[in-house]
């Protein structure tokens, strides 16, 4: 009779933390543009299970990053602080030395008692600190059996693969998220983070993904030869219209990038749905906080432009999404315009954690009862240092170290065709939207060799 006492109370102390503290599933997915189904940017797409994670819960069609590049967007959302507040502006600033360990959003969970693992690409794969977490899945080397193509523009590359899904490293990425999610022994709530490294380049995955995007229904983004003509020389420089996009156009090769790009957004799709019909099945998703969020956009020849690297729509707007039992209503998407560097404080409050002193970004709770309430702040971009893009629901205002603007209306020009900077009616806008870039911004820190 004793020591059924002692059992039951053991099971209630290893579940107990439950009711206390949410449990944290944080996905990543590297290089995700806007073109996902539920978002209606571009029909091409196929991402049944962005959607019904989306329909779980809150989507935000206006979400966009801290900075245009892998390593500066993920050490500002995984530490809370802007580029401008770190001076990591770049992929190859080392963030290691100058943002503390204890700072970031993993260490700060494993102190307040989360069992805090991770697999994939969380970090930006050169500055990895795996000692900050309690498990991190070490990167599965997979077998090379093959290509039935390879196409290289400039550094723009894909691959049609031979084989199943296995010859990509995100399958095994996902194997130890669907592995931690169904542990069956918990004596902590869990932070979770699955990053998912595909659509990222190269665009290599199996031909069954080409398949299911044809090279003959392929159509191209919406594009004017005209459109870098009223833009500043910083905005050319960005675009290097002489580079990615002049190759792949003297290639006639345009389609076949959009198409393994598409290819590319639908195996992460699949993954994705692998960890999501694992979580379904876990027993944890009523104590759950889900989040997913892109790291940055992707311009696939819009404004002339491939990659990132730019303070354009495409090229800063990503996916994030929310689901918070109990809060968020199911399939609701929010106009509302945020950036994700409401993501650590947002998690704070969600789990009941005090916001550390440093963060830069504030909760989006509010949006998360309510996605149509008042929201008054727009979300900022950072692209090197004392360079900026500030986006409202209607304008995108730029500016760069040169001084040099660019202004779009989002009402009427959604591909931002029209650079409106140069109107005098504008002048008190711009004035107002420019209130919203940093005061003082720290220099940037020293390359890594």
């Amino acid at each position: 009779m004793f020591r059924a006492l002692l059992l039951l109370l053991s099971v209630v102390a290893s579940t107990s933390y439950a009711a206390e503290k949410p449990n944290v599933l944080f996905i990543a997915v590297d290089d995700l543009n806007h073109w996902i189904g539920h978002l209606k940017r571009n029909d091409q797409t196929t991402t049944p299970n962005l959607d019904r994670l989306a329909s779980w819960g809150v989507s935000f069609e206006r979400a966009y990053c801290a900075a245009p590049a892998c390593n500066p967007s993920r050490a500002a959302l995984m530490s809370g602080m802007r580029p401008s507040t770190t001076g990591v502006y770049n992929n190859p600033h080392d963030y290691r030395p100058h943002i503390k360990s204890e700072l970031t959003l993993n260490s700060y969970y494993r102190a307040n008692g989360y069992r805090v693992t991770g697999a994939g690409k969380i970090y930006h794969g050169r500055f990895e600190r795996p000692e900050d977490w309690d498990e991190y899945f070490k990167k599965k080397d997979v077998q090379d059996i093959g290509a039935f193509s390879k196409s290289n523009y400039n550094g723009v590359t894909w691959s049609v693969l031979k084989g199943d899904d296995d010859v990509v490293t995100d399958y095994f990425t996902v194997n130890y998220c669907i592995d931690e999610l169904q542990r069956k022994s918990r004596d902590k709530p869990f932070f979770l983070a699955c990053g998912i490294y595909r659509p990222h380049m190269p665009w290599s995955v199996p031909k069954k993904y080409f398949d299911m995007h044809p090279l003959a229904d392929i159509r191209l983004p919406p594009y004017r030869e005209d459109d870098l003509e009223d833009i500043p020389p910083a905005g050319v420089r960005t675009a290097k219209p002489q580079g990615d996009h002049k190759k792949i156009r003297e290639g006639n090769a345009w389609k076949e990038a959009v198409q393994a790009y598409l290819a590319s957004v639908t195996y992460a799709d699949t993954q994705l749905g692998r960890l999501l019909d694992a979580f379904e099945t876990s027993g944890q998703k009523e104590n759950t906080i889900v989040v997913l969020w892109g790291d940055h956009g992707w311009h696939l020849g819009e404004k002339h432009h491939w990659r990132k690297f730019a303070l354009w729509e495409e090229a800063t707007r990503a996916p994030l999404m929310w689901v918070v039992p109990g809060m968020t209503p199911k399939g609701m998407i929010s106009s509302r315009t945020v950036d994700f560097m409401s993501i650590y404080p947002t998690l704070c409050e969600l789990t009941g954690l005090e916001k550390p002193e440093h963060l830069d970004g504030v909760s989006i709770t509010p949006l998360l009862k309510n996605p149509t309430a008042d929201w008054d702040r727009p979300a900022l971009t950072t692209q090197g240092i004392n360079q900026h893009a500030v986006r409202t629901e209607r304008w995108r205002y730029i500016r760069y170290k040169d001084g040099s603007e660019e202004l779009y209306d989002h009402d009427t020009d959604p591909y931002e065709w029209t650079n409106l900077a140069s109107k005098k009616q504008h002048a008190a806008l711009k004035h107002q939207l420019a209130a919203w870039m940093p005061e003082t911004e720290k220099p940037e820190v020293a390359r890594s060799k």
